[in-house]
């Protein structure tokens, strides 16, 4: 038979276990830590296509830009549809737009009507490209 083991060598045990069972876990944060990929950028230019084909007769919400873009007699506009208070997604209304983060309010023309947010939805550069696409710039400069 063999001798039960005694209460000092067992505490002994459990301790080194803990113990190791800690460098363990702590190896592997290390690991997850110095293996970590970042997200790369998203894109700051996106082609909308050949111009001709772009609709002229409403807005078009551009959702993988967070933009909409829209034409009149002046060319085309377009509108970030990100809240300059936090970064939240605009809604579209009749009237205009609202966060629904925290409630501020813009004009349709994307003019600050009240906050929180201290500053107008951001206008976006659009361009012709040689191939006549247009090409919508969100970069935040």
């Amino acid at each position: 038979m063999s001798q039960p083991i005694s209460r000092r060598d067992f505490l002994s045990l459990a301790w080194k276990s803990v113990l190791a069972l800690s460098g363990l876990l702590g190896l592997g944060g290390l690991a997850r830590f110095f293996a970590f990929q970042p997200q790369p950028d998203p894109p700051s230019q996106f082609d909308l296509g050949p111009e001709a084909d772009f609709p002229k007769t409403s807005p078009v919400e551009i959702a993988e830009a967070g933009a909409l873009v829209w034409y009149t007699d002046d060319g085309y506009h377009a509108l970030s549809l990100v809240c300059p208070h936090l970064g939240c997604k605009v809604e579209r209304l009749a009237d205009g737009f609202t966060c629904p983060c925290h409630g501020s309010s813009f004009t349709t023309a994307g003019a600050l009507k009240h906050g929180p947010a201290d500053r107008p939805l951001r206008s976006l550069n659009l361009s012709i490209d040689q191939n006549q696409h247009l090409i919508l710039e969100v970069s935040s400069t």
